[in-house]
């Protein structure tokens, strides 16, 4: 057993002093200090422990010491055999005229609170690692159509390629929700963005997440048609390995984005079409896939990825799939023996614990610095999907996930001036999680699934347009003005937060669009907003040049509708702090220690001035507050 960690809870007007992460190992245990403020008359305290799996209740009187009350639990207490669990906790304090009741998820406040506002307690597995190479780094996701045309595409049967990379509209359907089939092309492909990789390590990146590569029907290729070949209109196996070796010898590694919740229908698999030289489950009962597939009335009554006919849903637990896939000579082995450096699973959601646990140790057989990304839009750690709670970061499954819940805090904040979203929000979000898991969350502002963050912070809302009108829909010049200002912030955020700020191409280069499909426009080569881009290479050389922003703790010094101030701090390297300034005009701030500008220098000062709409990076002292 390994020593008990002190966490002391002092309770004061609701008020904490300092806070635990709210995750325990397995073979570790956790004291418990309930401290009451001088004066107050407590008569007991009692720690109220609720078992999410088990739906049991553990009660342990806390027992008096120096004036405080205290206790130790340990996991063996809690989840009986169960090698890790998720709990709630309370306290019940006990007074000469009745108990009051605290919890919350905030890490600086205790509130009185109901049942619903018991802190969470994720038991994790012994001895998680995660991948230390991408901590303090910067990714950037490409949507391999939309990036650069090396002009070695050419259209395939059934599909097309608009010339018009300046001006050109993404295909879309008329009304939202109707068919589409996504057949034309811009021809961006893998050739293309090994030409750019000096650009995109300009950026300070040093991962490059591609979506999906592999042969398929649509531009976007989450329909895929054959897992073991590259879409040959991004270059093919040849144009792969460009890529990996252009990435490589820059110090970037590459992600790749496997969909292994659903096929396309066109596919070497199901063979809906016939356009394979195979036999797909479509055709035959005998076919080889026939098992991957649920068919309720065979052929045409099968499930499918949201009801969308293309995308037939694969049973990724039958056992001719899993081999395919995870087997030791089988497609995630193929590729990772070719150059990736990880993945990003897409509807992480829908795929079953079973095949997310074989997964993994598959990818970490291969290489065990490997990283495993889920997609999953909302926190992690309680995540329910089809009835049942996910364990996905307890040890065996995903290394993290992409940071949803952040981005729209940022939003929420930056446009909005909601303080107290993003303070409930981030500081609940990075109490919950593993810290392995916090210091690689994937902090996205926008994906081919948002609409553009410069179009979120700055333009108007896409309800009642017409995709006509949105297709064609702009920021007005003081829109952007503005977007300009609000971009530089929101990026800076992400990029001081706990994770990795993670770049949608384009972002950097002001591109502007509502949600799917206008959000994936060709990128502005040589049109781009150069006052966003200097930003966003400035930003990325501070985060660099931080070791602090690898792992250390986070805590919120300041959070108003104006005015929000985030440390970084780990004891052993220079705290870094964020100041923003969202107000039209300059804010003088107060603080318990001298801060020097990181970007410009100059004679440390304990009341720096923030200008307007900006956000500024000081070196601080480890503790340093406002006042």
């Amino acid at each position: 057993m390994k020593k008990a960690e002190e966490r002391k809870f002092i309770l004061k007007e609701g008020r904490e002093t300092f806070t635990p992460r709210g995750v325990l190992p397995r073979d570790a245990s956790m004291r418990m200090v309930l401290s009451p403020p001088d004066g107050a008359e407590v008569v007991k305290a009692v720690l109220r422990i609720h078992g999410d799996r088990e739906g049991s209740m553990h009660l342990t009187d806390m027992e008096r010491a120096d004036g405080a009350f205290e206790t130790v639990i340990s996991p063996e207490s809690i989840c009986a055999a169960n090698a890790d669990g998720l709990f709630y906790y309370c306290y019940d304090v006990y007074y000469p005229d009745g108990c009051v009741t605290f919890g919350g998820e905030s890490p600086s406040h205790l509130y009185p609170c109901g049942e619903d506002g018991k802190r969470q307690l994720l038991v994790t597995r012994t001895d998680i690692t995660t991948p230390q190479w991408l901590t303090g780094g910067i990714m950037y996701h490409i949507f391999v159509d939309r990036f650069r045309a090396s002009g070695r595409a050419r259209a395939k049967p059934g599909t097309v390629i608009n010339p018009d990379w300046k001006n050109g509209i993404p295909q879309f359907a008329k009304e939202r929700g109707d068919d589409l089939p996504n057949n034309v092309f811009f021809g961006g492909d893998l050739y293309g963005i090994a030409e750019k990789m000096d650009y995109i390590a300009s950026l300070g990146v040093t991962c490059l997440y591609l979506s999906p590569i592999f042969d398929g029907a649509s531009n976007h290729k989450y329909d895929t048609g054959d897992y073991s070949r590259i879409d040959e209109m991004f270059g093919g196996e040849e144009g792969f390995d460009c890529v990996i070796e252009a990435a490589h010898e820059r110090g970037i590694r590459v992600i790749l984005d496997g969909v292994f919740n659903h096929t396309g229908a066109d596919s070497v698999y199901f063979n809906k079409f016939g356009h394979y030289d195979s036999v797909g489950a479509y055709q035959s009962k005998d076919s080889p896939y026939f098992d991957w597939y649920y068919f309720h009335e065979y052929p045409d009554g099968y499930e499918s990825w949201w009801g969308m006919p293309t995308l037939p849903k694969v049973r990724c637990d039958e056992t001719s799939y899993r081999e395919y896939i995870l087997g030791e000579n089988g497609i995630m082995a193929k590729w990772m023996r070719k150059g990736a450096d990880g993945w990003r699973l897409d509807v992480a959601d829908e795929l079953t614990d079973g095949f997310l646990d074989a997964l993994t140790e598959r990818v970490k057989r291969e290489n065990p610095e490997a990283v495993v990304y889920g997609e999953v839009w909302e926190d992690a750690t309680n995540k329910c999907s089809y009835g049942s709670r996910r364990r996905y970061l307890r040890g065996g499954q995903l290394d993290s996930v992409m940071n949803y819940p952040l981005r729209e805090a940022v939003i929420a904040y930056v446009r909005y001036g909601d303080a107290e979203k993003f303070r409930a929000i981030t500081e609940g979000l990075y109490r919950r999680y593993p810290k392995g898991a916090s210091d690689l969350l994937m902090n996205v502002l926008g994906t081919h699934d948002t609409a553009r963050i410069l179009t979120v912070l700055a333009g108007d809302h896409a309800d009642g347009y017409t995709n006509t009108e949105l297709s064609i829909k702009r920021l007005t010049e003081a829109q952007r003005t503005r977007g300009v200002s609000l971009i530089r912030i929101a990026y800076a955020i992400v990029s001081v937060m706990p994770g990795v700020p993670c770049i949608f191409y384009g972002d950097e280069a002001g591109i502007e669009g509502y949600g799917d499909p206008f959000c994936r426009m060709p990128f502005p080569w040589g049109r781009g907003d150069e006052e966003i881009l200097s930003a966003y290479r400035e930003i990325g050389q501070l985060r660099r040049g931080e070791p602090v922003l690898a792992d250390g703790e986070m805590r919120i010094l300041a959070a108003t509708p104006d005015l929000l101030a985030v440390i970084r701090e780990n004891g052993r390297d220079r705290a870094v702090l964020l100041i923003v300034n969202r107000s039209e005009g300059e804010i003088s701030c107060r603080l318990s220690a001298a801060v020097e500008n990181i970007a410009k220098g100059g004679k440390p000062t304990d009341t720096p001035v923030i200008p307007p709409l900006s956000a500024v990076w000081f070196h601080a002292a480890d503790g340093t507050g406002m006042k």
